[in-house]
């Protein structure tokens, strides 16, 4: 007799990131979600250590189904180091063991939605692969959330990752984001690490014209999160200092014509 396969969950996490104190969970992530989370004794996630921070606060409002030291959580494989390689999808697969045998599953991420942005994706495609069923449930995502305070163009949009780190391959990179965003009225969106913030804003400043629109979005969920929209030429006439330990996602819209 064949066992059904169980669900792969993908839950969404918070965008706090480590705040003290975080902000109370109900504040980002649905009730409905939280109690989804109470009831999965099997996770895959990037780092097991702030999964069960998730976890604990998850049993603050919703009770585990079982103790936390009891649950199963795996991490996905690391990539080598200086390598930024996501895990292959034979070894994802390898993680999707207990739903095949018919246990439902938790994928998290650090942040925001797995998936996106996020070494998860192998995970949700080797799901797919396996005929395990994949549910994606409601909660915050940076980038989106980014998008829709900026007032830059929502019908057409991309999502390009992190620039290069070199800085004459960055500014190159900016010249030509701006150019396609003028090109096809699009939106570019992008992330930094957070302690190459402000190298990434500054080479914005630098090299976008003075007309194109600029979005920084800072610590979104956060108390003191942020999200400002102003032309290049406007954001030089101010003395802005990004947060070095806070995410940001920033967006660019050029004029055209």
């Amino acid at each position: 007799m064949t066992v059904p396969t169980g669900l792969l969950f993908l839950v969404p996490n918070t965008l706090d990131l480590g705040a003290t104190p975080p902000p109370p969970l109900d504040w980002s992530i649905p009730r409905g979600v939280i109690e989804q989370a109470s009831r999965l004794t099997h996770w895959i996630a990037e780092n097991a250590k702030t999964t069960r921070a998730f976890l604990k606060r998850v049993d603050a409002i919703a009770p585990l189904c079982q103790p936390l030291q009891s649950l199963s959580i795996v991490e996905l494989p690391r990539p080598a180091k200086g390598s930024s390689a996501t895990p292959s999808t034979d070894a994802a697969s390898k993680l999707l063991g207990p739903a095949l045998q018919g246990h439902d599953m938790g994928l998290i991420s650090e942040a925001g939605l797995p998936g996106v942005a996020d070494p998860g994706a192998t995970v949700v495609e080797a799901a797919h692969r396996s005929g395990i069923r994949v549910v994606s449930l409601a909660g915050p995502s940076a980038i989106v959330m980014a998008l829709a305070a900026s007032g830059l163009q929502g019908q057409s949009f991309a999502f390009v990752g992190y620039l290069p780190v070199e800085a004459a391959a960055r500014a190159q990179k900016i010249r030509e984001l701006e150019a396609l965003s003028r090109r096809q009225d699009q939106t570019q969106l992008m992330i930094e690490t957070p302690y190459r913030n402000q190298a990434l804003f500054g080479a914005l400043l630098e090299h976008l014209a003075s007309g194109t629109r600029l979005s920084v979005s800072c610590g979104l969920t956060l108390p003191e999160g942020f999200s400002r929209t102003d032309s290049i030429e406007g954001w030089r006439r101010k003395v802005t200092a990004l947060p070095s330990d806070i995410p940001a996602v920033f967006g660019l819209q050029a004029q055209r014509g």
